[in-house]
Order: structure tokens, then sequence, then C-alpha cells
């Protein structure tokens, strides 16, 4: 499967964070989430955030993403500032660059293994015939051949996940966002999508941002980074070994 037009062949940092900083306001009471944190993200890598509940990871996650504006600091994507966009703007730079991968799954109940990736293939102006090409490669490369007439309620878990994944992996994304991706899912499950993660980024060249406390994570991650109290404390090499 090609990549996009985003692919960094000099390795040089493609997310390079600066400074953010994020608090959520309760009355009087002013919660700083992220405190001043920087941080560069390379292409090719999964890298992967831990840290304990409430440490800012996932915030962390949503405003690399697009999601959440932070309150200072910067998100450049390449030679893109982010949050210097409007906000029409970001959503589409969303649509085009950014694929993401959720907790819940986020799958429409009444739609197919298939037709959840062709109703996002439907946004990119693809005609019928690649669009039905695309999600069954896609859904090939995950190994759902043979579900993919299946609805989400007669899918495993661990299948649900890769349908996610699949449906993230359709839009060829140069940027892969995933938020606890193996929280619901039992052990060897939790180990299929972690390796399918890694795959994106081995074989697509994507960056690859994932937000979790599975420690059954750490040995598939190239890069791991510790943030506690709305700051990251540790940066060090994952446990993943060509």
């Amino acid at each position: 499967m090609s990549h996009t037009p985003f692919k960094n062949i000099n390795n040089q940092p493609t997310i390079r964070i600066k400074d953010i900083n994020r608090s959520y306001v309760s009355g009087r009471i002013v919660n700083h989430v992220l405190k001043g944190n920087s941080l560069d993200l390379y292409p090719g890598k999964l890298t992967l955030i831990m840290g304990p509940s409430g440490s800012g990871k996932s915030t962390l996650l949503s405003v690399i993403s697009g999601l959440l504006q932070p309150d200072s600091g910067s998100v450049h994507i390449n030679e893109t500032d982010l949050w210097q966009l409007s906000p029409r703007a970001i959503e589409k730079f969303r649509l085009d660059h950014f694929g993401f991968i959720f907790q819940g799954f986020n799958l429409f109940s009444s739609l197919t293994a298939l037709e959840q990736i062709l109703i996002v293939l439907k946004y990119l102006d693809k005609s019928k015939d690649e669009a039905h090409a695309i999600a069954k490669e896609v859904l090939g490369e995950v190994g759902l051949t043979k579900v993919m007439h299946l609805k989400p309620m007669q899918l495993s878990g661990g299948e649900k996940q890769r349908v996610a994944i699949a449906r993230a992996l359709a839009k060829k994304p140069a940027f892969l966002f995933a938020d606890e991706p193996t929280s619901s899912l039992d052990k060897e499950n939790g180990q299929i999508v972690i390796s399918l993660l890694h795959k994106a980024a081995k074989i697509h060249g994507a960056t690859i941002f994932a937000v979790s406390h599975d420690a059954r994570l750490l040995p598939h991650a190239d890069r791991v980074i510790r943030i506690e109290d709305g700051v990251i404390t540790k940066d060090e090499n994952g446990g993943f070994t060509e």
C-alpha cells in the first residue's frame, strides 16, 4: 500500500511540539494538566507515552492531533503550524493526514466491517471500485478477510479493534494516533493490535503516537515517553529490536 506525500526520507522529525501548556478550569480551581512539554516525533517509529491516570498523556495526544487547543506552545506538523490554522483548516488537515484509533472502537453498529471502511473512503472522493479495493486490502492486512461482511455485534473485541485499525490505515495516513488501543483486549488480541501498529510504522513509514498504561505494549515500542503530573520525565528507547 503506497504512502502519503508526507513520507520523510531524511528521518527528520515530522512532528515538533514546543512548550505545550494546557489547563482545565473548574470554578476557581485551575488544574494544570500539561506543563511546558517539548517533544520531537519521527516517521517510521511507534512512540508510546505512558503514565498514571490523570498524568496528561491523553491530553497531550489530543493537543498534538488537533483535537484540543493548548493554552500556549506550538505543534508543527512538518512545515505546518497546526494551531495557527483556522478550525475548519485544522479539521481538513486531520481528515487528509491523520488516522485515529480509540479505546471504544467507534464503529457503526449497522455497518459491516467492509462498510466501516468504505464510508471513510467516501469522504476522500475515491471511486466505488477503488474504495472497495482499498477496503479489502487493508482488511486483509489485519487478517479480517473472512469476516469483512460481519457487523460489530458479530465480532470479538479484538476483531473490532482490528477493523478500527484497518479503517485508519485505509486513509494511508502519515500520522496515526492511538488512545489506549489495547485496554479492553486480552493478551493475545492486545499483542495482535500493537503488532499491527508497529507494522504501520515500519512498512508505511507512518509517525505513530500511542497512549497507554498497558505494560504489554513496551516490547513493541521503538520509543517510550513517561509522563507524570503533566511533565515528561523520561524518554527512552523501547524494547523492540529489528
